[in-house]
C-alpha cells in the first residue's frame, strides 16, 4: 500500500508546537524550501526568511498586516522586520524547537499566496 501525497503546503494547517518535537534537518527544509520560492535558508538551517523592497510605507504596513492575519489563523508566527521605511523582511522559525518545523514552510507557503512577488 502505498503513502497518499501530502496535500500542497498552502492547503495545510499548522500544527501546535510546544517543544518536545525534532527540527527538521538542513536536506529535509532544502526539500521543503523548493515548494516556497523567493524564501531563503539562514546559514545556521535554523530560519527561513523573505525579503521585499516595498513600494511604500504604506504598501509594506499593507503587508505587515495580510501576513498578521495568516499568522493569527494559523496561530505560528513570524518575526517581522521593517527598515528604511519599505525594507520588509519576514524570519520563520519554530522558537519552540530552536528550528525549522513544516509550520515554518506552511506560514511561508500562505504568505507567497497573499502577497506578490
Amino acid at each position: 500500500m502505498s503513502e497518499s501525497p501530502s496535500p500542497p503546503l498552502n492547503q495545510r494547517r499548522c500544527q501546535a508546537c510546544e517543544g518536545g518535537v525534532p527540527k527538521l534537518s538542513i536536506h529535509q527544509s532544502e526539500q521543503l524550501l523548493a515548494e516556497v520560492p523567493n524564501w531563503r535558508l539562514s546559514e545556521t538551517g535554523e530560519s527561513i526568511e523573505r525579503k521585499w523592497v516595498c513600494k511604500s510605507f504604506v504598501n509594506a504596513i499593507d503587508i505587515i498586516l495580510r501576513v498578521a492575519a495568516i499568522a493569527e489563523d494559523e496561530q505560528h508566527h513570524p518575526d517581522l522586520h521593517l527598515t528604511g521605511y519599505r525594507n520588509l523582511k519576514i524570519v520563520l522559525t519554530t522558537h519552540a524547537i530552536g528550528g525549522l518545523s513544516d509550520n515554518d514552510f506552511i506560514v511561508a507557503a500562505k504568505i507567497n499566496d497573499v502577497v506578490a512577488p
